[in-house]
């Protein structure tokens, strides 16, 4: 939840900030910044936070860069977190080992009634390279991290959000439907081909990945849980939309060799899977952006290239 982002720390440009949010946002966000004394800061906050700048707008929550002395992402939830399935004691928890682990910025307060996160502000570098070995480096430290309770049940977020269209009498498009059939067929395979789970992002696109003071860290932590590694990579894969070769790049690095036929036949279940939940996520949102029919082409295209194949 880092972002660019500059702001006017004047008083009139923090009142034009706050009146450019939603009132039940700007609301949580002012009750968030009330707060501060309850931070957990390297140093004690001698005064109130103040808004600088909106980070970002996302379809699912806003981020505030706020400044004290020190700067900080506040991410304000703009959907109800158990609409997804989310975990936010567990995303706490993961925050706080991966921070220790400088894998992410370290996480200062959350408040699950406001749904408030805090967490410290990374600058981002002039550069942002796309370095296979380090985004593969990040994965697999992202793997060792210690495990949580909370596991990734992906039949049960398909299910979720298909009855989320249901409930709201919307039918599913023509080619979910018929691909159906091979989801079943692609989890119950990977059901019984489970091995371990380890602690899993599960959201590391590029947007959620940035380079500061050298080192690439991993932002946005609300989607991790116990998985398997090779449904992590390959939302990373889908998420990038990498082409094979960097797809085989990055699975070699990751591996430290090539992978062997089983872990292929995984990886190419689990970005087929990927696809279709993506495409189920968008649609089971209550407010979609304005181009959502453009994006469910593209995505319908992209499901049809990832579909199960013997």
């Amino acid at each position: 939840m880092t972002f660019r982002g500059n702001g006017d720390r004047g008083t009139g440009a923090t009142a034009t900030i706050m009146d450019a949010l939603p009132h039940h946002i700007r609301l949580r966000l002012d009750q968030t910044l009330t707060q501060w004394r309850h931070w957990q800061c390297r140093t004690p906050l001698e005064a109130a936070p103040e808004a600088i700048a909106v980070l970002g707008r996302g379809i699912s929550n806003f981020t505030i860069l706020v400044d004290a002395g020190e700067q900080f992402a506040v991410r304000i939830d703009g959907v109800n977190p158990a609409a997804n399935g989310l975990n936010r004691q567990v995303e706490w928890r993961a925050l706080e080992a991966a921070s220790d682990a400088g894998l992410a910025p370290a996480p200062r307060y959350f408040n699950p009634e406001l749904g408030s996160l805090v967490c410290d502000y990374l600058t981002p570098d002039a550069e942002q390279p796309q370095d296979t070995g380090q985004l593969a480096d990040l994965l697999r430290r992202i793997h060792q991290l210690p495990p949580r309770h909370h596991r990734l049940d992906l039949g049960e977020r398909i299910l979720r959000y298909q009855k989320q269209l249901s409930h709201r009498g919307e039918e599913l498009p023509p080619t979910l439907v018929r691909l159906r059939p091979q989801l079943h067929e692609a989890l119950d395979a990977l059901q019984s081909q489970a091995g371990d789970r380890v602690l899993c992002h599960n959201d590391l696109l590029r947007a959620n990945r940035l380079h500061s003071g050298g080192s690439l860290w991993a932002l946005d932590w609300e989607y991790c849980a116990m998985g398997s590694p090779w449904y992590d990579l390959a939302v990373t894969i889908c998420g990038d939309e990498l082409d094979g070769e960097q797809a085989q790049a990055l699975v070699r690095a990751y591996l430290g060799r090539e992978p062997d036929v089983g872990e292929r036949v995984q990886l190419r279940d689990y970005s087929f899977v990927y696809r279709y939940l993506e495409l189920l996520w968008y649609l089971a949102l209550e407010k979609a952006p304005a181009q959502k029919e453009g994006f469910i082409c593209s995505r319908l295209a992209a499901l049809e290239a990832a579909r199960r194949t013997p």
